[in-house]
């Protein structure tokens, strides 16, 4: 299994960082749509649709929901929901299963969950590339993401023994979440030094960074969580050592748009 991971990230990272730098924006936002697409179709399996067709259309209704969201909604109040649903996420987690019987048992509420879930994601990467300095601004969320993924995986691995979310993930640990903590202040530290940041700054920016991560957590969770719901192990078998494409995207999907919002909520502050 780690070796799998080592090659699939191998493989992986240098592609990620072409298609960060050299596509055009139009081009970026329809590769990142394609993924997020095939996160939706794996969520339609979470969702325990048994016939294509019903899969299919649960694909097409996303399609329709990231064109209405990428062209008519504003951005804004995407973000502002985005943070909103992963704040109530939470809480579905830390109440699982005493308070899942609602939702785990409607399709309809499963697929809507999937739109949260995915849209918010796909606007907010693509917002953030096509900022001043975006390459960078997503580059560094990629990393802290990534940094504290792999931080929280060996540290958990090495001295992990309290579970942090013993009913939905059995395998992380707070020994793990802490290790991604530290990695992601490290990280942070590093980045900011090296591009010279004010010191002022550096308080806000790292907490920007450590609220991210923390819902990359959730996000991660509520992955996990979604897929106990439905009694399978993966989403999906598409990334060897990583299993389906939401597998490698769970934490992106809560940490893009609550970066993207605390970015904005403290532009805003400090203005």
């Amino acid at each position: 299994m780690l070796v799998q991971r080592i090659i699939t990230a191998i493989i992986l990272i240098p592609l990620t960082l072409l298609a960060l730098y050299y596509l055009s924006q139009f081009a970026f936002a329809l590769l990142t749509a394609f993924i997020a697409l095939g996160g939706a179709w794996e969520w339609s399996h979470l969702m325990q649709l048994q016939q294509r067709s019903q899969r299919w259309l649960y694909l097409m209704l996303m399609a329709f929901a990231f064109i209405l969201g990428g062209l008519f909604i504003p951005v804004t109040l995407i973000f502002i929901s985005a943070f909103i649903w992963w704040l109530f996420a939470s809480m579905l987690i830390i109440f699982y299963p005493r308070a899942s019987k609602w939702w785990s048992e409607s399709v309809f509420i499963r697929g809507l969950m999937g739109i949260f879930v995915l849209l918010p994601c796909w606007v907010s990467i693509n917002f953030i590339r096509e900022q001043q300095h975006g390459f960078l601004a997503l580059l560094f969320l990629f990393v802290i993401v990534w940094g504290a993924d792999s931080a929280a995986y060996f540290v958990g691995k090495k001295w992990g023994k309290h579970k942090l979310a013993p009913s939905v993930s059995p395998g992380k640990s707070w020994q793990g979440l802490i290790g991604a903590l530290i990695m992601t202040v490290l990280i942070a530290g590093v980045t900011l030094s090296l591009c010279q940041i004010p010191f002022s700054i550096w308080p806000w920016a790292i907490l920007l960074s450590l609220v991210t991560v923390l819902f990359s957590v959730v996000g991660d969770l509520f992955e996990s969580m979604m897929k106990r719901a439905a009694c399978v192990k993966d989403s999906g078998r598409l990334i060897p050592g990583h299993g389906g494409l939401l597998d490698r995207i769970d934490s992106l999907t809560a940490a893009a748009p609550v970066f993207v919002f605390g970015a904005w909520v403290l532009g805003t502050f400090l203005a």
